[in-house]
């Protein structure tokens, strides 16, 4: 989403450098600063960069240096007399000394010089387009290889997770057994004082083994893992999407925590949460 594209266009009395800086942000805003004689044209602007940029946080500037005259300047006489009688009646009623160069204190007053700055015409405003819309065209590709390289780290932690997850299957075998054997112990040990209905106990242990199976959050986890790449293949904009499967993928991956009951295992999960932050953390970066 971040991104960064800047154009110099040349008129006859003017240059022109139009900067658009993008980051990440879950919607479009849009910062403009502008010379006074374009802001007119503002809407228009906004319009061109939210056709172009989908989302982000945008700093839009255009910057002017005058290479001719394109300005008319001029001195205001009627406001620097008024000025003049004005001050020299207040120094006359307070009694204060005059100085001695009237004309260096006139001039830094407002309203004296006029400048008038001529506007825009349509030639003019069409290179400014011309030169926004190539601005933007150097933003997106910018964009463009960003993605790239998101594509190959994003499928680079899917993978990860992936594999993680099929090393989980070497311990699910051992992970039933040492249940069974320490519930199995701990019942040879107090048997001699509590009897036991063993087909009772058989029972429970068939329910309680069905609650830590983890057969269905492993498919559903492969499956989002799956998707998710071919999301990431298929569809142009799509962070938003990613974000809700990744959202998913976290959601099997606490499950397979929570029912690991087993250090090894539990390992696997934390290292797989790793990869999802990391995930998460990028797709951010994505339209």
């Amino acid at each position: 989403m971040t991104g960064f594209g800047k154009v110099t266009a040349e008129l006859s009395t003017k240059k022109l450098t139009i900067e658009i800086k993008a980051l990440n942000s879950k919607q479009l805003d849009i910062y403009t600063r502008l010379p006074q004689i374009y802001r007119e044209k503002e809407m228009e602007l906004r319009a061109l960069l939210f056709q172009g940029l989908g989302r982000g946080k945008v700093e839009f500037s255009i910057s002017v240096e005058d290479i001719g005259q394109d300005t008319s300047v001029g001195v205001n006489r009627g406001a620097i007399e008024q000025y003049y009688q004005q001050l020299r009646e207040i120094a006359d009623d307070l009694g204060i000394v005059p100085p001695t160069d009237w004309l260096q204190v006139l001039l830094r007053l407002p309203d004296i010089v006029k400048t008038d700055t001529v506007a825009p015409d349509e030639k003019e405003w069409q290179v400014i387009i011309g030169a926004v819309e190539e601005a933007l065209q150097c933003l997106r590709e910018f964009r463009r290889q960003e993605g790239e390289m998101l594509e190959i780290l994003l499928k680079t932690k899917i993978d990860n997770i992936g594999r993680l997850l099929k090393e989980i299957e070497h311990y699910e075998g051992e992970r039933i057994e040492r249940v069974k054997t320490r519930i199995s112990d701990n019942l040879e040990k107090i048997s001699t004082t509590v009897g036991y209905d063993k087909n009772r106990f058989e029972q429970e242990f068939i329910f309680y083994i069905e609650k830590l199976d983890i057969s269905e959050e492993k498919s559903r986890l492969s499956n989002h893992l799956a998707y998710f790449v071919d999301t990431i293949e298929r569809e142009h904009t799509q962070g938003r999407k990613l974000g809700f499967i990744a959202q998913e993928i976290g959601r099997e991956i606490n499950t397979l925590g929570s029912k690991s009951n087993h250090a090894e295992m539990q390992k696997l999960v934390v290292q797989m949460k790793d990869e999802l932050e990391q995930i998460k953390e990028q797709i951010l970066n994505i339209l």
